[in-house]
């Protein structure tokens, strides 16, 4: 069982009456809404509770990748994991990912990771994603392109890790003369790849059948990641093959206090600002960017997704968040990761609003009261 801090970096300034104003927080929310005096403090505040995590006791941290939108200030999240890369020793760096079809040419991708995995000494964990759909709106990428781009370019950086260059790659979308990458991953093969989904048939089969690791993507109710573990399992059975509890993962919005009710009255706030104002617009998907039976397992998934949640209760009851003591989350988290079968827990814990110092007792009180129970759970033998 490994733990992972996981950061979106989001802007915690937003007007009060922002969903009221305006109907997205993606492509065309205006920037006049940045402000670079907070987001030079805030950036590097957010560096220092990434820093914290291995302090604390985190096995990784994860950065990842996001355009024009205040819901994550990571449009290089590369960036980050080379700073994160000097300033901790021991955690494995995640970045989750970089959108593969947003980079030309991708062997871009193929030297940066390689850059931060020899800083880092072999601790990185390469994460490719096709990208969400208003990044094609962002970056005016032909979204009907996304999955064969990303199938292209994937290929391309297996080969310029594992393949003695110069060689030529020429397929539809990339045509190289000279591929010949410096500097090379200290890993080898290549760096550990997960691959981030939320439903896509196409993402599950990809990942089965290359034996990379599948991360949940947070935000919905707990029944639709039951069913998408279940998915991914039986696109591994059709590989011939049972999956690892390591090739999974469960991405959860989690906060710890002293007690039930401190925990609540100090992150719910933080919570809606992100289910309300964040994640407006983050559901605009061009067209073409999946298949038919992709977008039909995605639709029935809309009303279980945290944006169109209303009450606390039904937090509680999708499990949208683990919030309480460590006692409660604790118990929650033992019982859902059995349930789930995963074997990396992925915690946001500073989304929304959170402060830094409210981020940093949660994190203190996470890694030494929950943590260890959790791991004892899940390492001990299953009683008959």
């Amino acid at each position: 069982m490994k733990f992972f801090f996981f950061h979106l970096m989001s802007w915690p300034y937003l007007p009060d009456d922002f969903e009221k104003k305006y109907d997205s927080a993606w492509i065309w929310c205006p920037n006049t809404l940045f402000d670079p005096e907070k987001g030079s403090r805030l950036y590097n505040e957010y560096l220092d509770t990434l820093v914290y995590a291995e302090e604390a006791g985190f096995d990784g941290l994860c950065v990842n990748e996001h355009h024009q939108n205040a819901y994550g200030l990571m449009p290089s999240p590369n960036l980050m994991a080379a700073i994160l890369a000097r300033q901790t020793k021991r955690v494995k760096i995640a970045v989750i990912g970089n959108a593969l079809p947003l980079y030309n040419p991708p062997t871009r991708i193929a030297e940066e990771f390689a850059m931060i995995d020899c800083i880092s000494e072999g601790r990185l964990i390469a994460g490719f994603v096709v990208g969400g759909g208003p990044e094609y709106f962002s970056y005016g990428v032909n979204p009907t392109y996304a999955r064969e781009m990303f199938r292209e370019a994937h290929d391309l950086i297996i080969r310029a890790w594992t393949e003695p260059g110069p060689f030529r790659f020429f397929s539809k979308h990339y045509k190289l003369n000279y591929v010949n990458p410096w500097p090379l991953p200290l890993q080898k093969p290549h760096p550990p790849i997960w691959v981030p989904g939320v439903g896509s048939i196409e993402t599950m089969e990809f990942v089965a059948k290359r034996r990379y690791s599948y991360m949940g993507i947070p935000y919905f109710h707990i029944s639709v990641f039951k069913r998408t573990f279940d998915m991914f399992r039986e696109a591994c059975a059709r590989e011939g093959y049972e999956p690892s509890p390591d090739q999974t993962g469960w991405a959860i919005p989690i906060y710890v206090a002293e007690t039930d009710r401190q925990a609540r009255e100090e992150f719910e706030s933080s919570l809606w600002y992100f289910a309300k104002k964040l994640l407006l617009g983050i559901d605009i998907s061009p067209p073409g960017y999946t298949s038919v039976k992709s977008a039909l397992s995605i639709i029935k998934n809309q009303g279980k997704f945290l944006a169109s949640v209303e009450t606390w209760d039904q937090i509680e009851e999708g499990v949208y968040a683990i919030v309480g003591s460590p006692a409660t989350v604790r118990d929650k988290l033992i019982h859902y990761q059995k349930e789930l079968g995963v074997g990396n827990i992925l915690t946001g814990m500073q989304i929304g609003a959170v402060t830094h110092e409210q981020a940093r007792r949660s994190m203190k009180l996470f890694a030494e009261e929950v943590m260890p129970y959790v791991r004892q759970a899940q390492e001990a033998p299953v009683r008959s």
